[in-house]
């Protein structure tokens, strides 16, 4: 069986690799492949919506599919995926379910670790590759300098898939956006060991309620200053992965989580063009000029947005492994295809919705879920509409009034 690192984008069968630490779940050790991971979290996505979190050995059976590993530095055992190929995966995840895919979206999180003290990632990484990163850093709370590092209290919003991590990150502050320092306008980030920092169980919207995005508590933490870091900051990883643009990466990450929930919702009412008997007694869905037509058109614009999307993904990789580094123009496009892909296969999702008629209302039909959670998706703060603006101002060769891309 090939690992994620060495098949085609096309290929998901993984084979992790063996590792050396105690399993804390060693019922599910072994081999998975991610055909039989989308088939469990099939059959359990209900399940996380309605404990409002991804449970722990759904994360471990996540990382025995190598899921976590992917921005795993291949210095420390990891994988270190070509982006293309983690969004991809995603995608597929998310056809199944939504929340999960965002939890799952955090195997790309340790890009952002990657600007840590190489001897603070080595102490990370020695249990093995597969380490869970979460993190709520906003709002910024402020930090008290003591010797050696800093005093942290605080509460943050928005820690997606907190109660399965190992690790989790906090925001305490930034360096000003006029600064001109390389870390202009980026949050700076403290990491601690997942079980020092307490989750306030308050997750409740409409969508994506699996992420268990719950709040984050400290009451004067000390950190050490070797375990903080620029978010988006230099890597000090000399490998490929790491000279992909991380904020730009993390837009990426989401919004391949709208394409596969577009993707089902596609699917769904494709499903039931005419083997579903409507209620008055109307023509089928498969009769209608509107729904026929309607179809094609969203058919057309998720390929597009995701064509776009991983066209912008791909060239930037290719770059990089030709030895040269992201133009700012090749950055744009990521941040410009990811909020494109996130807005447009919202749409879609919606389209969906409608045209699927009375039968979409009731809450057991999974259109319903869809919609909540893709809208949620675009509410994300890498995808919204001041992207728009941003990269319309590097088209038009004037700065943008924010830090972009």
């Amino acid at each position: 069986m090939q690992s994620l690192q060495t098949s085609t984008l096309s290929t998901y069968a993984y084979e992790p690799r063996a590792i050396d630490h105690a399993d804390p779940y060693p019922e599910y050790a072994g081999p998975i492949t991610l055909d039989a991971l989308i088939g469990e979290i099939e059959r359990r996505r209900d399940e996380f919506d309605q404990v409002s979190h991804v449970p722990r050995d759904m994360v471990a059976k996540m990382k025995r599919a190598g899921i976590f590993r992917a921005s795993t530095p291949q210095r420390f055992g990891g994988d270190a995926l070509p982006p293309p190929q983690f969004l991809r995966i995603l995608e597929r995840i998310a056809i199944a379910d939504g929340s999960t895919a965002w939890v799952a979206a955090f195997g790309s999180a340790n890009t952002y670790l990657a600007a840590l003290p190489i001897e603070t990632q080595q102490h990370i990484y020695a249990t093995g590759p597969d380490q869970v990163f979460s993190g709520g850093l906003y709002p910024l709370q402020p930090a008290t300098r003591v010797a050696g590092g800093f005093t942290v209290s605080g509460q943050w919003r928005f820690a997606s898939g907190c109660k399965g991590a190992d690790w989790i990150g906090v925001g305490i502050g930034g360096t000003p956006a006029n600064s001109g320092d390389a870390g202009a306008g980026k949050p700076f980030t403290a990491v601690f060991p997942a079980h020092e920092v307490e989750i306030v169980e308050n997750w409740n919207v409409v969508g994506m309620q699996g992420t268990g995005s719950h709040d984050l508590r400290l009451h004067d933490k000390f950190v050490d200053a070797q375990w903080t870091f620029v978010r988006g900051g230099q890597p000090l990883i000399d490998e490929p992965l790491y000279r992909y643009p991380a904020v730009a990466y993390q837009a990426q990450v989401h919004a391949a989580v709208n394409i596969g929930l577009a993707r089902a919702a596609l699917d769904l009412l494709t499903g039931m063009s005419g083997s579903t008997k409507t209620t008055t007694g109307a023509p089928r869905l498969a009769d209608r000029g509107y729904y026929r037509s309607g179809l094609a058109k969203a058919e057309a614009n998720w390929r597009s947005a995701r064509a776009f999307f991983y066209e912008a993904a791909a060239t930037a990789w290719q770059t990089i492994i030709a030895g040269d580094p992201v133009t700012q123009e090749q950055a744009n496009l990521l941040r410009l295809s990811a909020t494109h892909a996130a807005q447009i296969c919202a749409e879609v999702v919606m389209q969906a919705y409608q045209m699927a008629g009375i039968a979409a209302i009731y809450r057991e039909n999974r259109l319903q879920r869809l919609v909540r959670d893709s809208i949620v998706v675009t509410q994300h703060a890498f995808l919204g509409e001041g992207t728009y603006d941003a990269s319309g101002a590097l088209f038009a060769g004037v700065p943008p009034v924010t830090p972009y891309p």
